[in-house]
């Protein structure tokens, strides 16, 4: 079996943070930091090429998911 594909367990409810509420106070707070920022929110017809910009944000978001397994010594089999 492909480490990279192994199945995750049922997830347990714990009464912990409820991550969507706490994934739409991060929108809230970084719409309010676009519109510090730049003077507006994201809106369509922006003039940019959303695709573009997704893309460029992974490569980013890739480059800090391999420095975070390179600084945790943690082996990319402990990780699934």
């Amino acid at each position: 079996m492909n480490i990279y594909v192994k199945p995750q367990p049922t997830p347990i409810n714990d009464s912990g943070v409820v991550i969507v509420d706490s994934v739409i106070t991060d929108m809230c707070d970084r719409k309010q930091f676009g519109l510090k920022k730049y003077g507006t929110a994201l809106c369509a017809n922006n003039g940019r090429n959303a695709l573009i910009d997704a893309y460029q944000e992974t490569m980013d978001l890739m480059v800090y998911l391999k420095q975070q397994i390179i600084e945790s010594d943690t082996e990319p089999t402990e990780l699934w």
